[in-house]
């Protein structure tokens, strides 16, 4: 994973970081007024990029600098001039373009995160996840489009996932080449990616030199994302692979956006919210922006389109999205820019199952304080065990904080800590939903058949010696994780840490709930 000051090389594509000849200086003010601090890579194209500080508003930005300025800056300066006039939560803020002859440059919002990129390397996606970060591109792109202009450079380095959940597209070409089916195809390019951690094979925008490209069949064609991952919903792979064949016809951004909006309300991995219907959006023969019909059932259904479903959708069906989607905003902040991304919160209070035995549904198991206690293995010096309690208690204000780490790694001290439950007997799990501090934590997790004793050793033990049954990834402050595991002893094993102050990193686990399967 990439550090918070390799950011942005999330809007760049893959350069390799050499700073040219003549650079400036780092303490240097431009136009007197931005001041070059860190030098972060340098583009495919030669331009540089800075973090860098306005001193006026003492605030972070980020530097674009390219050397000369003058004709060969024009695309640049151009491509900022109308970034700027698009002002939307998933787009970079464009603050200044100026041209001083022998060099121009281009002064950005600085946003702290990763790139998809980076964030694909580690581990693909969640399909919730990575519909979200489709539908927020493909929502930006809706508003770039409707300037008149077209993005241009929509790939998984210009694509940021900042830690403070946002979804943001940076660095717009904006060039003659550029057309909305372009950025619209380039979508389905980046939902491959999101989905599988590989690159679709014979796609333009070209291979990101840092990712791996996916293996082709026998019969020469790519891969659909769920013959490359597990639990990818049918609908969402039909989706990715159209937007992916140049012989059927591109949806319009804000089209795709709406369809988005719809998968993300039927994705599996989110119960149905109280209160409300099975069907959630529609009935079970109605079709979306895109012609794709939903099956209340299991969330997803025939990812056949209805033939003549396409852009001539009557308008009632429209207003049907977008009233049900302001429906979901209200039940599901996270897909619609708030705070937490997972299921709704269940009802505070140990035991306050919304399910109960009889119900045939998968039901959440009660943990108490006598159930859990800290991991942390050499050379932990094991004083971080405090509250380990209220990590179980079902308060969500309240939980289990790591001590301050001068690096995500935990200062590399250790390989991780977490925390151990006992569940008394094996039991079999479906899902592991966490409540953190904040959002960026990597965490994987584990399981084992018993535990070797609550000492330095016993840790060490555990850290070397449980399986993966979730490979360590970057969460938001509330996730929701799939499993399928029976086991006894389950750990939730931070990796790395969030950024917590300046130069410090600290999380809290403020709930763990675990959902047992149907038997």
């Amino acid at each position: 994973m990439t550090n918070t000051s390799d950011a942005w090389s999330a809007i760049c594509e893959g350069g390799l970081g050499v700073t040219q000849v003549g650079a400036p200086a780092i303490g240097e003010i431009l136009a007197d007024r931005y001041r070059i601090e860190q030098h972060v890579n340098d583009d495919s194209t030669g331009r540089q990029v800075w973090r860098g500080v306005d001193v006026i508003l003492q605030r972070a930005v980020t530097i674009v600098l390219r050397s000369p300025g003058g004709a060969e800056a024009d695309e640049m300066l151009s491509a900022a001039v109308a970034a700027s006039r698009v002002v939307h939560p998933n787009i970079v803020g464009v603050y200044d373009a100026i041209d001083e002859g022998s060099r121009a440059y281009v002064i950005r919002e600085w946003v702290e995160g990763h790139a998809l990129r980076d964030v694909v390397l580690e581990a693909p996606l969640e399909p919730a996840r990575a519909i979200e970060v489709a539908r927020s591109v493909a929502d930006a792109l809706s508003a770039v489009h409707a300037t008149g202009v077209c993005h241009g450079n929509v790939h998984p380095g210009t694509v940021l996932l900042s830690v403070d959940g946002r979804v943001v597209l940076g660095d717009a070409r904006a060039n003659d080449q550029a057309t909305a089916e372009g950025d619209v195809r380039a979508v389905g390019a980046v939902l491959y990616c999101g989905l599988t951690g590989h690159w679709p094979p014979g796609v333009s925008p070209s291979r990101p030199a840092a990712l791996p490209e996916a293996p082709t069949l026998e019969n020469g064609a790519a891969p659909s994302p769920g013959q490359l991952s597990a639990g990818v919903p049918e609908q969402l792979d039909a989706l990715t692979m159209r937007l992916l064949d140049p012989s059927a016809p591109a949806p319009g951004a804000a089209e795709l956006a709406l369809e988005l909006a719809r998968q993300s309300f039927h994705e599996p991995s989110y119960p149905p919210t109280a209160g409300y219907p099975e069907t959630h959006y529609h009935g079970v023969d109605d079709a979306g922006p895109l012609g794709f019909v939903a099956t209340p059932q299991s969330g997803f259904g025939d990812v056949r389109p209805r033939s003549g479903k396409r852009l001539a959708i009557v308008v009632s069906g429209l207003v049907a999205v977008i009233l049900s989607t302001l429906l979901v905003a209200t039940t599901w902040p996270a897909f619609f820019g708030g705070q937490e991304t997972g299921p709704p919160s269940s009802a505070s209070g140990q035991g306050s199952d919304q399910s109960g035995p009889g119900t045939g549904e998968p039901q959440r198991i009660n943990l108490n304080a006598g159930m859990v206690r800290m991991v942390d293995p050499p050379r932990g010096d094991r004083t971080e065990g405090n509250n380990v309690a209220k990590a179980v208690d079902g308060d969500d204000a309240s939980g289990w904080p790591t001590q301050e780490y001068t690096s995500p790694d935990f200062g590399n001290l250790k390989p991780g800590m977490g925390l151990l439950i006992n569940l008394g007997e094996p039991q079999k799990l479906s899902a592991v939903n966490l409540k953190l501090s904040a959002p960026g934590a990597s965490v994987s997790i584990r399981y084992g058949d018993q535990d070797p004793g609550n000492t330095s050793d016993g840790d060490g033990q555990i850290a070397k010696g449980f399986k993966e049954a979730v490979e360590s990834r970057q969460l938001e402050a509330t996730a929701k994780i799939p499993v399928d595991v029976e086991t006894q002893y389950l750990l939730v094993w931070i990796t790395e840490l969030p950024l917590y102050e300046s130069e410090t990193y600290k999380v809290q686990v403020n709930e763990i709930e675990l959902i047992s399967s149907i038997q």
